[in-house]
């Protein structure tokens, strides 16, 4: 480790790279699915929210998932078919329970959701 005064050969280089490479590699993959799983659920959150509330939403009707999918793949935001929006929807009914989970452990998007709390 940094800082220690250890013997420290080429070997022992691989090994300490691996290790961390490994483990930090672990780390960021349970990062990132976190994160995916935050935004799809919130992702379905503000659809639904504007699917109850949104005062333009009489204008869209039908083709709302459509249309929102269109907006958002112009603005170069990727996984956002329709499929994809309705999936994101249905995820947020099945479990909007993850909302106590999710405000408790993501402080950083808290001005994200606050509406949905």
């Amino acid at each position: 480790m940094p800082g220690e005064r250890e013997a420290f050969d080429f070997d022992a280089l691989i090994v300490s790279i691996r290790q961390a490479h490994s483990q930090l590699s672990a780390q960021a993959g349970k990062a990132v699915n976190v994160s995916l799983t935050l935004r799809n659920w919130l992702i379905g959150a503000y659809i639904r929210e504007y699917e109850q509330n949104g005062t333009d939403r009489a204008k869209y009707g039908t083709t709302l998932l459509e249309t929102l999918a269109d907006r958002l793949s112009n603005t170069g935001i990727k996984s956002v078919s329709a499929r994809s929006l309705r999936l994101y929807r249905q995820f947020y009914l099945i479990y909007p329970e993850i909302r106590q989970t999710l405000t408790a452990n993501s402080s950083s998007q808290e001005g994200n959701h606050d509406q949905f709390r």
